[in-house]
């Protein structure tokens, strides 16, 4: 008996092995896309490095605790076999004002930049010294007492520092008399006079860092107030600013924080607390980051890929022409490179005239590549619209950051609605009733 097998049959046969091969392709496909995320990763792994290669040559992260007044108490042990030895009191300020005007740049090395600033800073306030009492019998060594100022990277430090206190003027000595509360900064020495309460100061830094300048909680009240000519700062910390504004000019900011906030004490003997873990300040965020942009896009990558494998069925389907399997994997490949040529670009020029040039670039080569493959000039025309589409959704989704999610899921629901409507329109996807 001879089997016949009608043309429609036959055909819808063939789509259906094309459907499957272009499955089985755009599985390939994710070879050179995960291929492209990992140059992107390891160009910025480079840009972070020589970020901290700058901040090595110029001065790293900068945070600023103090002034802390510390004061040597002697016990003398009950047992009169046991040596007396030191242990010192850390004393934090009634009140401490910080005011500070930053001043930033960008450096350069290739084509790789950071960001580097240099501060001038005044510190003000007041210590009130309380009654230093031991379980022990005790000396107080008011003569050998001194201040503290902990700074992350002293290599910022420029020009003479000097503490004023009273009718007292301090210079600064390099480096610190003692690493309980802080790792590293500069030293004042000061003795202290018989009955002593209280001391008001004041100190002015001129400070150099990179990225990010922050200061510790260490006054009783503290009050931190910083401007800017920088437009896109990043508050961070343990703090927010109770006030801040931003706009062209820059940023002014204001932070209030009460001992009640912080996780250490006013007064403390040891090594048991370290102010500096509940630092706020603000980072110097560059906004072009455009690796973690290019980094995003390419996670859409697939969907690039299906999307125009499903207009180029479909277009097939409509237009009556059958296009090979390479041409599908040519568009592809063309879909895949545009994103190693957005990151290339964007090292250059910035994300978004990279995302326009690679985006007009790849949806010009495939629409002259199918306008010669495809004598219908409207499939051409359906792809083409369908590629603009796709590269501005995905850059709205690039710059909606807190929406991103919402807009995408929208998004992809509106074109499988889309999907399904033009589905409707074609005869082979309608079961036959005969």
């Amino acid at each position: 008996m001879k089997i016949e097998i009608n043309d429609n049959k036959k055909w819808q046969h063939s789509m259906t092995l094309k459907i499957i091969l272009l499955a089985v392709m755009g599985l390939f496909l994710l070879i050179p896309l995960e291929m492209i995320k990992s140059i992107i990763s390891e160009r910025q792994q480079n840009s972070e490095k020589v970020k901290q290669e700058i901040a090595m040559q110029w001065a790293g992260k900068q945070n600023v605790s103090g002034p802390v007044l510390n004061i040597p108490v002697r016990i003398i042990p009950g047992d009169e076999k046991a040596q007396p030895y030191k242990i010192l009191f850390h004393i934090m300020p009634e009140v401490l004002n910080v005011s500070g005007v930053v001043q930033t740049e960008k450096r350069h090395r290739s084509i790789y930049e950071a960001v580097v600033f240099n501060s001038n800073l005044g510190l003000s306030g007041e210590f009130i010294i309380p009654e230093i009492n031991t379980d022990q019998k005790s000396e107080i060594l008011l003569k050998e007492a001194y201040f503290t100022v902990g700074i992350s990277d002293n290599r910022g430090l420029k020009g003479g520092v000097v503490l004023k206190t009273g009718a007292s003027v301090i210079d600064a000595v390099p480096g610190l008399m003692d690493t309980e509360v802080f790792s590293s900064g500069i030293s004042f020495p000061f003795p202290l006079k018989e009955n002593e309460k209280t001391l008001t100061f004041s100190l002015d830094l001129t400070l150099s860092g990179s990225e990010d300048l922050s200061f510790s909680p260490v006054g009783k009240t503290t009050r931190v107030y910083l401007s800017s000519s920088w437009t896109s700062p990043g508050f961070n910390g343990t703090f927010l600013p109770a006030e801040r504004t931003i706009d062209d000019t820059g940023f002014r900011a204001g932070w209030l924080v009460t001992n009640l906030n912080r996780n250490f004490p006013q007064i403390w003997s040891g090594s048991g607390f370290r102010p500096a873990n509940d630092s706020f300040g603000v980072e110097f965020v560059l906004l072009a980051d455009h690796y973690q942009k290019s980094l995003r896009s390419a996670k859409y990558g697939i969907l690039f890929i299906a999307l125009t494998f499903l207009a180029l069925l479909f277009a097939e389907m409509a237009a009556g022409e059958i296009l090979h399997i390479i041409s599908y994997l040519l568009v592809s490949l063309a879909l895949v490179l545009f994103f190693s040529l957005l990151n290339a670009l964007s090292e250059h020029i910035g994300f978004n005239y990279a995302y326009i040039t690679a985006a007009l670039s790849t949806i010009t080569l495939i629409f002259f590549f199918l306008r010669k493959l495809v004598k219908n000039f409207k499939p051409v025309l359906l792809i083409t619209g369908l590629l603009i589409f796709l590269y501005t959704f995905i850059f709205v989704l690039l710059t909606l950051n807190d929406y991103a999610y919402l807009a995408g899921n929208i998004g992809l629901f509106v074109m499988l609605a889309v999907t399904m409507a033009f589905s409707i329109k074609l005869k082979v996807f309608r079961i036959s009733q005969d």
